[in-house]
């Protein structure tokens, strides 16, 4: 049997029940109820977007004035965009026309 750093004896001796009510009272491992649910905010997932639209990760990068390297991190999950670039993404999602439209004007 492997060694690990952790003694489980106490853990493997607690039935499902004793497991579930001492997770219950840790309050950083609390469960997600429908309520918390409804207000929590959605990260758009840019790979979505991105597929949806039939985009390589080049051409969705050029298009939208996002660097690349930026837009990969953000698809492998390394960084999460600022709550803008979240509201910028959204628009994306929404009407990736008109963001492209507004894009090519030049001022």
């Amino acid at each position: 049997m492997k060694k690990t750093k952790h003694d489980w004896s106490r853990a493997d001796a607690m039935t499902e029940e004793e497991i579930h009510a001492a997770a219950l009272a840790d309050p950083d491992a609390q469960p997600l109820t429908p309520e918390r649910l409804a207000v929590m905010r959605r990260t758009p997932q840019v790979r979505v977007i991105r597929r949806a639209l039939q985009l390589s990760q080049e051409e969705f990068a050029a298009r939208f004035h996002i660097p690349l390297g930026t837009l990969r991190d953000w698809e492998q999950g390394r960084k999460d965009p600022d709550a803008a670039t979240r509201a910028y993404l959204r628009v994306i999602g929404h009407n990736p026309a008109a963001v492209t439209e507004a894009l090519r004007r030049t001022p």
